[in-house]
């Protein structure tokens, strides 16, 4: 079981904070993703199989999920991403989540991405 990073507990206080909707949506599908990022940094990590299982799920989520259109995009390249699970990528696949999240969610949002892109870089450097 892994513990939530500092930008999974924003996301998870910011959807607390949020109404149902799908900018609510937005913020979980952000804490979805992350969460199968920062969950190839376990140790010891994971198989491959065990993350291509859960980018399938994750994508099955998102398809339930009412997403505004640049953060569906966003995500869409996210999964292609994930599909091929790569640690030195991690802190780019969530990078590139920061500028729809801030459109769409607003600057609480991507700043908490941001932080967990950030983190996920230092770890894929071993820093």
């Amino acid at each position: 079981m892994s513990v939530l990073s500092s930008g999974g507990m924003a996301l998870v206080k910011l959807m607390r904070d949020m109404p149902r909707g799908p900018r609510r949506e937005g913020v979980f599908a952000l804490w979805l993703t992350l969460r199968v990022v920062e969950d190839g940094f376990l140790q010891p990590p994971p198989p491959e199989r065990a993350i291509r299982r859960r980018v399938v799920a994750l994508e099955q989520r998102f398809s339930s999920l009412t997403l505004p259109g640049p953060l569906r995009r966003a995500l869409t390249a996210a999964l292609a991403d994930l599909r091929e699970p790569k640690r030195e990528q991690a802190g780019l696949v969530l990078q590139q989540l920061v500028a729809p999240a801030r459109e769409v969610l607003g600057a609480e949002a991507a700043d908490a991405v941001g932080k967990a892109a950030r983190t996920a870089g230092q770890r894929a450097r071993g820093e």
